[in-house]
């Protein structure tokens, strides 16, 4: 069976009512929703100078694994405006006419806006963290840009959305169960309450490519194979330090932390793979043209190839040591 290519736009516009069920049911009142103030010393109540001393007591508690793990965290979150630019200039997207599409990622942005603000304060707060070094880094990151590989595909958009907001969800609740185990409930409840987020925006994403998947099987089909064939390029690669640093060296770093801790490992890349394939029903699909039968066979083999390679292990992590953390917690 040959293709007849349906043009992205088409299909947008085809599902952009279609959607509002999905947004109403997982879009937050803003309201009533959770602010970064809500898990923060209130300066101007009694006892705020003691919430600020525990803050800063449980900081000489954790790991400088998990310090290195919860600030590259937070810099991610705080490059979001990088990633909606992406996305919201994928075909069918209408910022001027303000259609259901775009009134979600507006509404997406506005709520994981709050992720890298709560953080950013409770790092500072803390005192365990060079905020200028961290904040020269977040600063290259948003300049040096972000290109997933995505173009301006909204099929591709959402398949890396759905991938990216699942591996949020398990980084932040991972660092959640960490801080706890460190004796520190507060960040344990902040980091908590972002997976959560994570996890409701990763919902959603999934359920817009269910429904892409019902007008255009083989498009979205062949898009996915093409995305997870190039790999799923986490948000901050660019990441680097301060003085000249390599682009994306920072990144490697963090990245090792993270693997030590358990925080998000190569095995977790694949977990989140297997899941797609089942929310999806990648197997089961059916209407697929010859073209992406072939891109179903490879997409369904691919996780395997990643696992024996994630098996095998990875190279000596470095002795680098972050700008970002204290000397004194360094040395942990």
């Amino acid at each position: 069976m040959s293709r007849r290519e349906i043009p992205r736009a088409e299909v947008m516009r085809a599902l952009d009512g279609k959607i509002l069920p999905i947004l109403d049911k997982y879009t937050a009142d803003i309201e009533a929703n959770w602010q970064p103030s809500d898990f923060l010393p209130d300066f101007g109540a009694e006892g705020w100078e003691e919430q600020v001393r525990e803050i800063r007591g449980h900081a000489a508690e954790m790991s400088y694994d998990l310090w290195v793990t919860l600030i590259g965290d937070t810099i991610t979150e705080e490059a979001l405006p990088t990633y909606e630019a992406w996305v919201i200039n994928a075909d069918g997207i209408d910022q001027i006419e303000a259609n259901n599409w775009s009134k979600w990622l507006r509404s997406w942005t506005a709520e994981e806006n709050r992720h890298g603000d709560l953080l950013h304060k409770y790092l500072f707060l803390s005192g365990a963290v060079d905020m200028r070094e961290m904040e020269v880094t977040t600063q290259h990151l948003i300049n040096d840009g972000f290109d997933p590989g995505i173009d301006h595909d909204p099929y591709k958009n959402f398949i890396y959305t759905s991938f990216q907001e699942i591996a949020t969800n398990v980084s932040h609740r991972r660092t959640a169960t960490l801080s706890k185990k460190a004796g520190n409930n507060a960040l344990a409840k902040i980091c908590g309450v972002i997976a959560s987020d994570e996890m409701r925006h990763a919902t959603v994403y999934i359920s817009f490519i269910k429904l892409m998947f019902e007008i255009d099987p083989s498009g979205v089909m062949s898009a996915f194979n093409d995305m997870m064939r190039r790999g799923i390029t986490m948000p901050a690669h660019f990441m680097r330090e301060s003085g000249g640093a390599p682009q994306g060296e920072a990144f490697i770093h963090f990245a090792d932390c993270a693997q030590d801790l358990g925080v998000y490992t190569a095995h977790d890349y694949v977990d989140i793979y297997n899941r797609l394939l089942k929310e999806w029903n990648i197997e089961g699909m059916t209407g697929l043209d010859d073209e992406a039968e072939k891109a179903r066979d490879q997409v369904m083999k691919r996780p395997q190839l990643i696992k024996r390679i994630a098996d095998r292990g990875r190279k000596p992590r470095s002795d680098h040591r972050f700008k970002w953390v204290h000397e004194r917690l360094a040395q942990r």
